[in-house]
């Protein structure tokens, strides 16, 4: 028998091309649409909370798995690029993104590592939910 979360989120509209957004856990944001679309800039957008979405979610899967793997991970940071393409019809969507992630690890192997990676892709609720190709292309170095 399947479990379901359940997940809730709450928008609200402050004039022009500008929001306010309620998530789940408390926080809340500002948002516009992105600048060139008449938006505001240095606020999140929607492409903004995606991509961080993605990145966040292979984030904390990470830090799972190798804790999982018993890998002692000195750190971590991950810079991720997404790839929207425009129609003829002016519609748009992610095709692609990737994330870069950047490991230290001690007293492993790279090999280690990768399959852990490869569980941390597996289990990430939001790059999975995603109707694009999510690539992760890391670099480990090992202590």
């Amino acid at each position: 028998m399947p479990k379901y979360i359940n997940y809730t989120n709450r928008v609200e509209w402050r004039g022009e091309h500008r929001g306010f957004t309620w998530m789940d856990n408390g926080a809340a944001q500002i948002f516009s649409a992105p600048e060139p679309l008449y938006g505001v800039r240095d606020v999140l957008t929607p492409e903004d909370a995606l991509m961080a979405g993605a990145n966040t979610c292979i984030h904390m899967m990470v830090i799972w798995v190798m804790e999982r793997f018993n890998i002692d991970l000195v750190s971590y940071e991950c810079d991720a690029e997404g790839v929207v393409e425009e129609f003829i019809d002016l519609t748009s969507k992610f095709v692609k993104i990737t994330m870069k992630p950047k490991l230290v690890v001690k007293g492993t192997s790279k090999e280690k590592v990768m399959r852990a990676l490869a569980q941390a892709r597996k289990y990430s609720t939001i790059c999975e939910s995603l109707n694009c190709e999510v690539v992760i292309e890391p670099t480990v170095t090992v202590q």
